[in-house]
């Protein structure tokens, strides 16, 4: 069999990554640095990383995140309480397949929404589905999925990630209809899949937020108790950092 056909056979096979580094071998003579079986490993390797890399692509376009963010990024020298044995352990995403929570709270600025989208980008490098919402859009949006009749296939959506992150909870009034929204997300992910929350607000203080103590009792039941809860305070990093990073 020549090596045009075996290209051909590739592409047939979608095989893009092995086909790349076959090619380049052949082009340059590299094949014949490898034995057999070493030349099955490489062709193997690079179809592997290919792969990975097309799926890490399309996992961090789907879910928007509101910053390129990493946690290699994360600027902890910064005076704003920040543990990071603490981020460096959510970082293996042990707490995701835990179905566990994270709850980002501080002032304006101070890097929580950077710190989640870095902690969601963790997770799309462990090949985890993850969804970045600003919490008002959001709720915004699955009211008109309410109305157009499409809001279980969008809550059936969202349950299908293994992250999703909530941004800004808080940050403007929750009306009646919100919180039934939030607690149905909440009941549908419980000790099933993970979700990280940034506000503004202590936790201690979202009862207020919620302003209905049995719907508030039913959300916080099922996103605090097993939740790693990081406080941060500070300045605002907008103030120091030219080059947007947390």
């Amino acid at each position: 069999m020549t090596n045009e056909a075996t290209f051909e056979k590739m592409k047939l096979l979608k095989l893009h990554g092995m086909l790349q580094a076959f090619h380049a071998t052949t082009e340059t003579g590299g094949h014949r640095d490898f034995t057999p079986d070493e030349l099955v490993g490489y062709l193997v390797d690079a179809e592997y990383e290919d792969r990975y890399n097309r799926k890490l692509a399309r996992l961090l376009k789907v879910a928007n995140f509101r910053f390129k963010a990493t946690v290699e990024q994360i600027n902890f020298k910064a005076p704003r309480m920040l543990d990071k044995n603490l981020i460096h352990r959510l970082a293996t995403c042990e707490w995701i397949k835990k179905a566990e929570n994270v709850l980002l709270t501080g002032p304006t600025g101070v890097g929580k929404s950077y710190i989640a989208c870095a902690l969601g980008h963790q997770a799309a490098l462990a090949s985890l589905k993850v969804l970045y919402f600003n919490c008002v859009k959001l709720f915004s949006k699955l009211k008109y999925a309410k109305a157009d009749g499409t809001y279980i296939k969008e809550l059936k959506k969202i349950q299908n990630q293994n992250l999703i992150i909530l941004d800004d909870f808080g940050l403007h009034p929750i009306d009646e209809q919100s919180k039934l929204i939030l607690l149905e997300l909440l009941e549908d992910r419980y000790a099933d899949k993970s979700t990280i929350i940034t506000s503004q607000l202590p936790v201690k203080n979202w009862y207020d937020i919620i302003d209905n103590p049995t719907i508030a009792d039913a959300i916080l039941d099922r996103i605090v108790h097993n939740a790693y809860q990081i406080e941060m305070d500070g300045d605002s990093m907008r103030k120091t950092v030219k080059n947007r990073s947390g």
